[in-house]
């Protein structure tokens, strides 16, 4: 984790550079444990369905597979409900009650919803682990918006602790499914169990390590706690020069944003819903996560061993494996982006070329299922055109990783002005888990009904995705906030120049063949 820091400052001024020191670490660890919750989750659930003391608990082995599409598809997607209702209600919960506060209540919440999914058996049903996976995805929304907020303040990145916490998620499920010891409802319980873990580590540190960000602190006008407060998290003295001018670059960027937007509760909203620049923003930042759900990435990471199971792969074991292999290469790549990609290459170009060999991926994928039929003809070994499958799936994480993965986030974090960013992160954040309810929603009818046209689909979306990308999208990196104005006026405008020009010439040319 970084530790020596940069603290934010503009072009024309001298970049603070902050010493290490342990509560400033600490403080991001916290928070960064909250944020390990958001890729377990994410990656633990389609193992844990997969698994036979699960199926066997709740009589899925007796159902047919419709019944079971069904029952997978509402487990999976009452979390996504949660997590839409959640990323909403922590910019109330954010403003009002800061961000640590927002923290420890969000974590509360997803504590309450994991003990709920645990005491889940038979002669219940599912009912509590539907309550409680909606209860943990409420708790993930709001902490998937809070917790990049909280140390974007105290400037520490916020992408590690997810990652790391995908990798748990994925080979707690293969550890448990390798040993045979593990029977019974302990087979399934384990893996919602460990949710826990970092949930009271989390919630530990939020309640006693973290301090308030001074930044919320003096947005409510309680000036001497934030000097504090920023004092305790820099370990300087309150009267020292560098904290001293940081500060004043604090009150200066908050004095900026109220005199754009006020004091109101409503001020970001009508700053953001009523500016056509902004809404355009909001538009192309939402339709970017809508295309990113598109590539197929949440239908795999919730629903991985049926994923894996189509293209060959049998037997708990040799899945659960796989998953677990998939989840490394993601986040290995995703890591590449971080350290040597985010900072040389456009956003834009990112995104088209990730999406055009993505697609071609996927393409290939599809063919292959489409010729072979492998759940028609299976095999107690896995066969040279399975393992060239898996390998061009694994081909496509890496397409897909250091770039539609972490890319989206970044451009939406770039096209809004400080003012309106929060309450833009909340609405973008929103859709994420809207977009990404509708694909885990229908993934497993989808392959039930379409077969090897699951993944023709998938690449389909992300051909799409480099044309819309190419004609819609502006290039933001290392752009100052005035160029970016001019980028989405300059880029948005000729391209709509073009397009309506093209549908007026063609609907002229239709009128005069009438």
């Amino acid at each position: 984790m970084v530790v020596g820091l940069k603290t934010l400052a503009n072009k024309q001024e001298d970049v603070l550079t902050i010493a290490h020191n342990q509560r400033l670490y600490f403080s991001a660890l916290s928070a960064a444990a909250a944020a390990t919750l958001i890729g377990y989750d994410s990656a633990f659930l389609g193992g844990t369905l997969a698994l036979p003391a699960f199926r066997r608990e709740f009589g899925l082995n007796r159902q047919t597979s419709d019944k079971v599409n069904t029952l997978e598809a509402n487990i999976v997607s009452f979390y996504q409900v949660g997590c839409f209702v959640g990323a909403l209600w922590a910019y109330f919960l954010g403003n009002y009650c800061g961000r640590k506060i927002g923290l420890v209540v969000a974590i509360s919440v997803f504590i309450i919803g994991a003990i709920l999914t645990m005491i889940a058996k038979s002669t219940l049903g599912l009912t509590p682990i539907y309550s409680g996976r909606v209860l943990t995805g409420l708790g993930i929304g709001a902490i998937s918006n809070l917790t990049p907020i909280y140390l974007a303040e105290i400037s520490l990145p916020a992408i590690r602790g997810r990652l790391v916490g995908g990798i748990v998620g994925f080979w707690i499920n293969y550890g448990i499914a390798q040993n045979r010891r593990i029977q019974g409802p302990y087979q399934y319980l384990i893996p919602f169990g460990v949710q826990l873990i970092p949930a009271g580590l989390a919630l530990f540190g939020t309640t006693f390590i973290i301090k308030e960000s001074p930044r919320w602190l003096l947005s409510r006008g309680r000036r001497s706690q934030a000097r504090k407060n920023l004092s305790w998290l820099r370990k300087l003295d309150e009267k020292n020069e560098l904290l001293e001018k940081e500060f004043c670059m604090m009150e200066q960027s908050l004095s900026e944003i109220n005199d754009k937007i006020g004091h109101s509760f409503w001020g970001p909203f009508k700053a953001l819903f009523g500016n056509r620049s902004m809404r355009l923003r909001l538009v192309l930042a939402c339709s970017l996560f809508m295309l990113q759900n598109g590539t197929g990435i949440n239908a795999i990471n919730y629903y991985s061993p049926k994923v894996f199971q189509s293209i060959g792969i049998k037997g708990t074991s040799g899945v659960l494996l796989s998953t677990g292999v998939f989840g490394v290469i993601k986040t290995l790549s995703t890591f590449v982006w971080l350290l040597y990609i985010v900072d040389y290459v456009d956003r834009t170009t990112l995104l088209m070329t990730g999406a055009f060999f993505g697609g071609i991926m996927m393409y290939g994928i599809g063919a292959f299922v489409a010729i072979t039929k492998p759940l028609e003809h299976p095999s107690s070994t896995l066969s040279y055109a399975s393992g060239g499958a898996l390998v061009m799936f694994y081909l496509w994480t890496i397409c897909y990783s250091p770039t539609w993965n972490p890319t989206p986030w970044v451009w939406a974090a770039e096209a809004f002005p400080t003012h309106v960013r929060t309450l833009s992160q909340a609405c973008v954040a929103a859709s994420n888990w809207l977009f990404n309810f509708l694909v885990v929603r229908s993934t497993p009818q989808m392959f039930s009904a379409m077969n090897y046209g699951v993944y023709l689909l998938f690449g389909s979306m992300m051909m799409l995705s480099v044309i819309y990308v190419k004609l819609f999208v502006p290039e933001l990196r290392g752009l100052p906030l005035e160029s970016i104005d001019k980028a989405f006026e300059h880029h948005f405008s000729a391209q709509q120049f073009t397009v309506f020009k093209s549908i007026k010439k063609n609907k002229n040319r239709n009128l005069n063949n009438v």
